[in-house]
């Protein structure tokens, strides 16, 4: 069995290769949700996508508010362990936090490929007593380096089910089937009665104009992130058991008690589900 306590673990081998003349993503959305953890490339990428895309920042919060929702949906239904990839720079209100609120015993494994994010991992390390946190630096693009990790196993028991959550990172693997191949392996080595939360942006709600500058800013590389529709995003959840109300913008899952007025569903553009595992 996995160990307990207030500790948390960390690891990763690049601690120091933090590079900033590249972009990243964890960094640029710390950007959009108004942090101060970026470096300019990232707020010139950012404000970038901005003038394409106006209402960035309001999808970041909503797709961080979704994330919340998620992980309360999860933890009421008797989730005792989280497998975040993808986590990006600590805010508040991250996994552990909103799942050791409704039951402090949860342990959460966190995975992110941004050097910079593991410099602040002891942020996201403040466990309960009761429960356990850890970190460790992957890429969701090899998950059997993930699932293998010594502080995955020591951390979570794959035996019992998981909340695996993949918010905000699907839409950087590019390739449908590339997509849907990640989480098959990544949802096959889960127990039954474990949930996949996953997030996506999406260019559904874009003007032929919009597409057309989408696609140009894809294929000149100043873009990074792979927009699916909402059928290709539902494809995600083959096998699963899609919790209501399904695949839907991420603002209008079970977002009753959010603040009023929701925003637009254009004005979001990133869709949200969460499926369980029979």
């Amino acid at each position: 069995m996995p160990m307990t306590g207030q500790e948390g673990t960390r690891e990763g081998k690049r601690e120091d290769a933090i590079d900033t003349t590249v972009v990243q993503p964890a960094r640029r959305y710390n950007y959009w949700l108004g942090g101060k953890d970026n470096f300019a490339v990232d707020r010139e990428s950012g404000d970038l996508i901005a003038k394409t895309f106006p209402t960035v920042r309001i999808a970041a919060i909503e797709n961080r508010r979704f994330l919340q929702r998620a992980t309360q949906y999860l933890a009421e239904a008797g989730i005792r362990q989280f497998l975040d990839v993808g986590t990006g720079l600590p805010t508040a209100d991250n996994t552990h936090e909103v799942a050791q609120r409704i039951a402090p015993e949860s342990r959460v494994v966190y995975v992110d490929n941004d050097p910079m994010v593991m410099m602040h991992a002891q942020a996201l390390l403040t466990s309960t007593p009761e429960g356990r946190t850890a970190y460790i630096e992957g890429d969701l693009r090899e998950p059997a380096s993930i699932l293998d990790r010594p502080a995955l196993r020591d951390t979570l028991d794959l035996s019992q089910p998981v909340g695996l959550m993949l918010v905000a990172v699907l839409h950087f693997i590019h390739g449908q089937d590339e997509g849907k191949a990640i989480v098959r392996e990544m949802v096959d080595a889960l127990a039954p009665g474990s949930f996949l939360v996953a997030t996506n942006a999406t260019k559904d709600f874009a003007t032929p104009m919009g597409e057309t500058v989408y696609q140009a800013m894809l294929a000149s590389g100043k873009l990074d992130m792979f927009l699916r529709s909402q059928a290709e995003f539902a494809e995600m959840f083959d096998g699963l058991e899609l919790v209501d109300p399904g695949v839907v913008v991420c603002s209008e899952w079970r977002s009753e008690h959010e603040p009023k007025p929701r925003p637009q569903p254009a004005d979001v553009a990133v869709y949200g589900g969460v499926g369980k595992k029979a």
